[in-house]
């Protein structure tokens, strides 16, 4: 997939297509190319040598007449290597915001490919990868034919390459590459995600940013979960996860990662709560992050308490998650909001069963919950959001009593 569900990054420069979180079960909302159409870094200092102007002979953005195309096409194809780097950087331009462009240069897949075979100086790697990168975002057939034209051996070198900028453009081609469903077995399978995961221990913030994303991908097949789950991602992930802003795009597939490791056993669980300040990142994704990235994180607390509520809860609320937990069943996603009740329920200190005279509403939840958080600060919080939840609620029914009325006067 990478139709309805390509996404923004955190990545400064570029426009972007929209966005949804993967999960382990939800193949509809990868994310593709970070950059939308274009994989420039202008704001990275180290990418000056790689944004070269276009040469005064180059084809006019405006021109996608069938002898410009074929004109590229033919250099693009040319056994001298200055015209193969003059061609590949036309495409990288000329596909940068057009769909159509993609398409009539589908043809330079192979010659593309082939240029990051040669033992060519770095640039030419770099505007191979570029011109690659463009043509495959939002554009399944090409990452298709990308892969099937032999891409990835050379871009699994450059991943591991002492070139940051090769590094980075290697990991942002494997997270659009991944954004296929078709790719997926043929990534995972060839190795890639170990390697993934060791970019996010060491590489750049930029190639860690992709490779996490690219994961997020991958683990959307079960094969390629038992993958990440062999490598013990964890730890690397959450500090990742610590270091990134909470409200990125970073951040929203770090949690969707965690949330699927959570599910797979008691290893990363007991990891989480050993790993300091773990929970409290995910906390604070709950509070600051994206609609998908709250519903993420929730989604990991509420595994974890299910899975040993006797083990887990204290771990829990020492972090402070219930005023969070009760902004998101006011202003979460439907899931969030479910997700949220339920943890509420099973942090109260009493699993007595439910009554008929303290049911279980949010009110009934929270008032049990608040004589058991440490610090007046929490307390006070607590009680505070509980009073603009219910006057929230009252003026949502006013509001509601207010135009039934009025569709029973009649005219």
């Amino acid at each position: 997939m990478d139709l309805a569900g390509e996404t923004n990054s955190h990545i400064s420069t570029v426009a972007s297509s929209s966005s949804s979180s993967v999960s382990s079960i939800d193949t509809s909302l990868d994310c593709d190319s970070p950059r939308g159409g274009d994989v420039d870094h202008e704001l990275l200092h180290h990418h000056h040598h790689t944004a070269a102007a276009v040469s005064s002979s180059s084809v006019s953005v405006s021109s996608s007449s069938s002898a410009s195309i074929q004109r590229v096409l033919s250099l693009i194809r040319s056994e001298d290597s200055d015209s193969r780097l003059f061609a590949a950087r036309e495409i990288r331009r000329l596909t940068k915001t057009s769909h159509r462009c993609r398409r009539h240069f589908s043809q330079a897949v192979e010659p593309l490919v082939s240029m990051l075979r040669f033992n060519s100086p770095e640039s030419h790697h770099e505007a191979a990868l570029l011109a690659l990168l463009n043509l495959a975002v939002k554009d399944e057939k090409n990452k298709v034919s990308i892969i099937e034209a032999g891409a990835l051996e050379p871009i699994i070198n450059f991943l591991q390459s002492n070139s940051p900028t090769l590094q980075e453009y290697a990991s942002a081609s494997l997270l659009t590459l991944s954004a296929s469903a078709n790719n997926k077995p043929i990534i995972g399978a060839y190795g890639v995600i170990p390697l993934l995961v060791n970019v996010i221990k060491h590489g750049s913030p930029q190639a860690k940013a992709d490779a996490v994303m690219a994961l997020s991908n991958l683990s959307t097949l079960s094969d390629n979960l038992s993958m990440i789950l062999s490598t013990k991602p964890l730890s690397p992930i959450l500090n990742l996860l610590k270091s990134s802003k909470k409200s990125s795009k970073t951040s929203e597939k770090c949690c969707s990662l965690i949330e699927s490791l959570m599910v797979s056993g008691e290893e990363p669980r007991s990891g989480l709560i050993s790993n300091e300040g773990g929970v409290l990142a995910v906390v604070e994704v709950l509070e600051n992050g994206s609609l998908q990235a709250r519903e993420h994180a929730v989604g990991v607390l509420l595994t974890l308490c299910q899975s040993d509520r006797s083990k887990y809860r204290e771990p829990i609320l020492k972090e402070g998650v219930i005023p969070g937990l009760l902004e998101l069943t006011v202003q979460g996603t439907s899931k969030s909001r479910t997700k949220a009740q339920r943890l509420l329920c099973l942090l109260r200190d009493s699993e007595s069963p439910r009554s008929e005279v303290q049911p279980d509403t949010i009110e009934n939840i929270v008032s049990s919950l608040i004589s058991h958080i440490d610090g007046d600060d929490q307390s006070g919080k607590a009680k505070k959001m509980l009073a603009e939840m219910v006057q929230v609620s009252m003026e949502k029914s006013l509001r509601h009593l207010q135009e039934r009325a009025s569709t029973l006067v009649r005219p």
